[in-house]
């Protein structure tokens, strides 16, 4: 370890200037190791270890770029032992980490829109897949939208009237809880529904708990 630390810098120290370089000698002086046994083990053959090493290193260097860096110590062990290698685990970790290499792990999938646990009907669909209105306000439908901006991720929840394609209520939060998609059917209600004589308002999604993201509803107006 210390003549490879030698090696190590006397390259880094290669492209300086004379002055600025330590000498062998002096590391040597300050590592406790001789000279010329430094020299001797520079010299010296490389071993069928260190050579089975690097062929082992190409191989999991390929492996892993055949995967897209998905494949960890494990799953490499494994496709070398298939393609006749056969090596130990530990040996695969070292030379793997001595390459530089890093399994990347996929996010796992994680369900954001989640069914409230009181509704033990499910999804009902009041429209019964028919979602073209034949009048102003006999049928919204509702979105999120959201978008990155320099002091995070903005949210916007949008009602629609299904007729006109008009924009009949809006809000925008910092999150996505269910406040933010109630403010914008509110705010549709406010708007459209104020002078009406008779006005009820159904979700046909109904929005998940404050604690999860809210789901995409529609809304039947009467």
């Amino acid at each position: 370890m210390k003549y490879a630390f030698i090696v190590q810098i006397r390259d880094e120290d290669a492209g300086k200037p004379r002055r600025f370089r330590y000498s062998v000698s002096f590391m040597c002086g300050m590592l406790e190791v001789s000279r010329a046994g430094f020299y001797s083990w520079l010299n010296r053959k490389e071993s069928e270890h260190a050579r089975r090493d690097v062929v082992l290193t190409r191989l999991i260097v390929k492996i892993n770029a055949d995967h897209h860096g998905r494949y960890g110590i494990d799953r490499i062990h494994r496709e070398l032992a298939r393609q006749g290698e056969a090596v130990s685990p530990k040996r695969v970790r070292r030379l793997a980490r001595a390459a530089g290499l890093a399994c990347v792990h996929p996010r796992p999938y994680k369900a954001t829109t989640l069914q409230e646990p009181t509704n033990r009907r499910g999804l009902v669909d009041l429209v019964d897949r028919v979602f073209v209105p034949q009048r102003q306000d006999e049928l919204w439908y509702g979105d999120i939208t959201y978008i990155h901006t320099t002091s995070g991720w903005a949210y916007m929840a949008t009602v629609i009237d299904g007729y006109s394609r008009k924009v009949v209520g809006w809000s925008i939060a910092d999150h996505m809880r269910e406040d933010m998609v109630v403010d914008a059917l509110q705010m549709a209600v406010k708007t459209e529904g104020q002078n009406k004589v008779k006005w009820s308002c159904i979700p046909i999604v109904e929005a998940s708990t404050p604690e999860r993201n809210s789901g995409t509803p529609a809304w039947e107006t009467a």
